[in-house]
């Protein structure tokens, strides 16, 4: 092989690794849980769209379900609905219950920023 088919072949390759895990925000959830649906209501239509979702985007998880085997660092909850901040298998912190969209996003805003700075671009 010439040296610009070695190169073009190394970058294609080191191009195809995976990236880094970006931070999400596990929704434990539960099914009749009022707050859920209260928060389902009132943020759920809009949390895409917003600047944290590209920080974090929403994953949720049925706390009755079978545990997803990459959140096995996350501790289970029975309280829900339950925010679980996650980057790279580490949880930074969780919001626990629904008390309205204002405490939400401050709470949020107040969890986000304990993500280090290359996890909010």
């Amino acid at each position: 092989m010439t040296k610009t088919l070695i190169s073009i072949v190394l970058l294609v390759l080191t191009g195809l690794s995976a990236p880094a895990k970006a931070a999400e925000l596990i929704m434990l959830e539960q099914e009749g849980c009022a707050w859920c649906a209260r928060w389902n209501a009132e943020i759920a239509p809009i949390y895409p769209k917003t600047v944290e979702s590209r920080i974090a985007p929403l994953r949720r998880v049925d706390i009755h379900g079978d545990w997803p085997d990459d959140l096995d660092f996350v501790a289970p909850e029975v309280f829900t609905p339950t925010f679980v901040l996650v980057h790279e298998g580490r949880e930074y912190g969780r919001l626990r219950g629904y008390a309205g969209d204002e405490f939400f996003w401050v709470l949020l805003s107040e969890l986000l920023e304990k993500l280090p700075p290359e996890a909010k671009r």
